[in-house]
């Protein structure tokens, strides 16, 4: 029999990230495919928060609204190439991949950042609601110390915000987040968007902001690869007018509003890739 369920993949990319793909969404919307529908939404670092938006049962066209207003009660921080080469040179050192994401994590760990309590309050203002959806959402993240792969859902007794502000811990940049003693980091250590988690699901959309990743395996299209050779998907990354948009720091909330209104005009552009994955009937 075959398997028509769906997933939605959202992945990381900062706060101009969340912007993005909550404006392809509500594009989308508007043009008939309604990505909310997931039987499954998986989400990684930006993309945690922007399932946790979509799960929380307030309208997509709300959720769009607020990307525009002002940005109050977030800190901004760079994310720059100097960090990002940082991170390869240690996720591409020799050693199996959990070891290369605690190198990862021990400098996390040793980085001076804002106190963790702040950030966590900067994650709790971004949630619209503060329980676990009853639909079902997967939020990933690593821990610091040992290198695995951790994913959260309602069933790991973890509070909501503490799952998304572990996702959303970029290395050296935000603190670790501690979990029952445990102290986790950014789940796009291990890929940026994790689409291997939807196996058996029969239609995939992935939103990546920003889909590079150091190792072959954490690649997106790898990682749709292993999910067999029948399974419908599509990717949607930014095009050119839209990484002018969202500018050259995804930590920076003053390109929110600008990263928003470039997912929703984008959506026009990759309406029926996306609908003919969706299983929606092209226009």
């Amino acid at each position: 029999m075959k398997d028509d369920r769906r997933a939605l993949v959202l992945a990381g990319g900062g706060i101009t990230g969340i912007a993005w793909e909550l404006g392809m969404i509500a594009g989308l919307a508007e043009l008939g495919v309604d990505l909310s529908r997931a039987d499954l939404v998986i989400g990684t670092s930006a993309g945690s928060v922007a399932g946790a938006q979509l799960r929380s049962g307030r309208p997509i066209e709300q959720l769009y609204e607020e990307q525009l207003a002002e940005a109050r009660g977030e800190l901004s921080s760079e994310l720059g190439k100097r960090t990002m080469l940082h991170w390869a040179l240690l996720g591409l050192a020799p050693g199996r991949e959990e070891r290369a994401r605690r190198r990862i994590g021990k400098a996390a760990l040793a980085s001076r950042t804002v106190p963790e309590s702040d950030r966590r309050s900067v994650i709790q203002s971004r949630l619209p609601e503060q329980r676990w959806p009853t639909e079902p959402l997967k939020v990933t993240a690593v821990d610091a110390s040992t290198g695995e792969f951790v994913v959260f859902d309602r069933e790991s007794g973890v509070p909501l915000v503490d799952a998304v502000g572990a996702s959303c811990a970029v290395p050296t940049v935000w603190p670790p987040v501690t979990i029952q003693g445990r102290r986790y980091i950014d789940g796009g250590v291990r890929s940026s968007a994790n689409a291997d988690l939807a196996q058996g699901y029969g239609r995939v959309v992935v939103l990546a902001p920003f889909a590079a990743s150091v190792r072959r395996s954490g690649r997106v299209g790898n990682q749709l690869e292993k999910l067999g050779p029948h399974v419908h998907s599509a990717v949607v990354m930014p095009d050119a007018n839209t990484k002018r948009a969202m500018g050259s720091n995804p930590l920076d909330p003053a390109f929110r509003s600008d990263a928003a209104k470039a997912g929703r005009s984008q959506a026009r552009l990759v309406r029926d890739s996306v609908a003919v994955a969706w299983g929606e009937p092209p226009s």
